[in-house]
């Protein structure tokens, strides 16, 4: 069996692999023992999968040693791989003046590697929320899913000085092909997070998007009273599970579909 690999060393959780591809490939980040048994030929566990877009983005879920793999199997042709790691502490909140200024640098310089850069540009997911829960679920949720390779409108991510609000908004969901809406107390207090509610809602009913509820530290009573269509919809919880697995059921359903889409 042939495979690339690159031993990544001991690394931190929250820090994001970057694998570069020439083609369409497997890429799988393994830990020390799954690695071990990946060499083998036996049964393993991994992070990743077919990657159809380069570069793809891998947040590594817990300390310890791990290695990223390349292979073709079951594909054709071949393919030669770079791989590198971002240090997680700079996807982490920083003090307020210097947050904006590097949160800007960062995000041009992922963005850029995705696709160009272009209002016309399409987005996976558009995050929905209130400010009051960026710090605690929503920044870094908008990190971890860019860190596993989609495309992300976060206001963070796009908005600039001097931009229409709700031109910026109405665009990014327009150009959505999910809607996740984090829904809490605060969501539902505030009148910008209702108003992107109702485009998510209209692009869904149209046919045009998927709705993605979230709900953090919120109950279904709560949620029936503000909105009883929202309430019947299957939905993630923060209180069960862990950002990073919120992520990954989320890029999971993304990578599916586009998946199905393209056979």
């Amino acid at each position: 069996m042939k495979f690339i690999y690159q031993d990544l060393g001991n690394r931190k959780r929250g820090d994001i692999l970057v694998v570069t591809l020439s083609a369409g490939a497997n890429v799988r980040l393994l830990n020390s023992s799954n690695y071990q048994r990946y060499k083998r030929g036996e049964r393993h566990s991994f992070h990743g999968g077919l990657a159809k877009v380069s570069p793809l983005r891998i947040a590594i879920p817990s300390n310890g040693h791990w290695y990223a793999v390349v292979d073709m199997q079951g594909l054709r042709g071949s393919v030669r791989a770079n791989f590198q790691v971002i240090n997680g502490e700079a996807l982490r909140p920083l003090p307020p003046i210097q947050q904006r200024h590097s949160e800007l640098a960062d995000i041009a310089e992922n963005l850029a590697a995705i696709r160009p850069a272009s209002d016309e540009r399409e987005f996976d997911v558009f995050i929905s929320h209130a400010t009051e829960d960026k710090d605690d679920i929503v920044r870094p949720l908008a990190a971890q899913l860019l860190g596993l390779g989609l495309t992300v409108w976060f206001d963070e991510f796009e908005m600039q000085i001097g931009d229409s609000l709700r031109r910026k908004i109405d665009s990014g969901i327009s150009r959505s092909r999910y809607g996740i809406v984090v829904l809490s107390q605060a969501f539902f207090a505030k009148s910008w997070p209702q108003y992107e509610l109702d485009g998510l809602v209209t692009m869904a009913v149209s046919g045009r998007q998927v709705l993605l509820p979230l709900w953090h530290n919120i109950s279904k009573d709560e949620v029936t009273r503000h909105s009883p269509s929202l309430a019947d919809k299957i939905a993630l919880r923060t209180s069960d599970y862990t950002v990073e697995e919120i992520a990954r059921e989320i890029s999971d359903v993304v990578i599916r579909s586009s998946a199905g889409q393209n056979s």
